[in-house]
């Protein structure tokens, strides 16, 4: 019978010491998943903050460029309702030109009866005159129109990549153009240093892709941008386990990512 008890009590200590093992475990687990979710939330609340400047500031340059395109459209009117006002004119001297054509003939008719030439070569050097007059205002208008088109093409040139920059920075992405190097590196806090910011073209909660040798080695999301330099924290398993970022490895722009949202 004291066997019995003995290897019954054996049993209870074993499956006791099985429980608090399996507690323990679970305990750490609990742990390592509360701290996961502190980082998240940590990563959230700089990408916020970094989103809600960049929103701050885009009133400010979209009514740049809305006030820019008015002064573009205002003078486009104003030279438009001049080249209306060159052509009234011009269409005005065509007619004064056809009814001088129509006296001339009619001089002419006469002079073949009086011979009065003089009287003909003072009206032949005043429509002369005239002709050289209009030709000089014909081309100072053209002169006009040409450049005011190439103002309007420059200036909508301007206004598509103020556009096509907008729609980055509203979409959280960087510029397409953005091509920069790892700056510094931080392994125990998990983000790096970019050599370049806002002048380069890295925008604020945008996903930059780490290159070498041609291949994507590791992800990053932008958390902080200033105009020559920002910091981006290490997307959590972009990045294999025997792969080591390096000072000096490439950055382009990547995919918009979606961590923490």
């Amino acid at each position: 019978m004291a066997n019995v008890f003995g290897i019954l009590t054996a049993i209870v200590l074993a499956l006791a010491a099985f429980v608090a093992f399996k507690n323990k475990a679970a305990y750490a687990t609990n742990i390592e998943k509360t701290q996961t979710q502190k980082t998240t939330l940590g990563n959230s609340e700089v990408r916020l903050a970094a989103a809600e400047k960049v929103l701050a500031q885009l009133p400010v340059d979209i009514a740049e460029v809305d006030a820019e395109v008015e002064k573009l459209a205002t003078e486009e009117a104003t030279q438009t309702k001049a080249n209306a006002d060159l052509t009234t004119q011009v269409e005005a001297k065509a007619k004064k030109i056809s009814a001088n054509k129509e006296k001339l003939d009619d001089i002419r008719a006469k002079t073949e009866k009086s011979g009065n030439i003089n009287e003909l070569a003072k009206k032949i050097e005043t429509i002369s005159a005239e002709l050289i007059e209009l030709a000089a205002s014909i081309d100072l208008a053209t002169s006009k129109r040409d450049n005011l088109t190439a103002q309007i093409a420059a200036t909508d040139s301007q206004v598509n990549a103020a556009k096509s920059k907008f729609e980055n920075y509203t979409g959280g992405q960087s510029l397409p153009a953005l091509n920069t190097r790892i700056r510094s590196i931080y392994p125990n806090w998990g983000f790096v240093t970019l050599a370049t910011g806002n002048n380069g073209g890295v925008v604020a909660n945008s996903t930059l892709n780490v290159v070498r040798g041609g291949e994507t080695i590791a992800k990053l999301l932008v958390t902080a941008v200033e105009s020559s330099s920002a910091s981006a924290s290490i997307v959590p398993d972009s990045m294999a386990p025997d792969v080591t970022l390096m000072v000096g490895d490439r950055v382009v722009p990547g995919v918009k990512s979606t961590v923490g949202n």
